[in-house]
């Protein structure tokens, strides 16, 4: 089964050395144990942009959809046999990168 692990900041600025460092060894890690799907980091609230084309409104606004003092800044989609195992490498990931980790599955 294939999870979604973001990653929860409330802030821009970027993982220190010593966290990409970790996080690297991270990934080193879940490639080996054949965890690894695809990561990746993103850019800031402050260059987000919003599409709300539901009944064709055609709503196009800068900034992210909530305002809220945490948001998504990384992810990581794993493979993992059962959510034990998920939370496991979540609990390795925030370690990682110093940052709150949220796990849902992928349906």
């Amino acid at each position: 089964m294939q999870y979604l692990l973001s990653v929860i900041h409330d802030g821009t600025d970027l993982a220190t050395d010593a966290e990409m460092a970790a996080i690297d060894a991270f990934n080193d890690q879940l490639r080996a144990d054949g965890h690894w799907v695809f990561a990746g980091g993103l850019g800031g609230p402050d260059v987000a942009t919003t599409i709300d084309n539901r009944d064709d409104a055609g709503l196009v606004v800068d900034g992210p959809f909530v305002e809220t003092k945490e948001f998504v800044v990384g992810f990581w989609i794993l493979e993992a046999p059962d959510l034990d195992v998920a939370l496991r490498l979540a609990r390795e990931a925030s370690k990682a990168c110093h940052r709150k980790i949220e796990v849902r599955p992928f349906l």
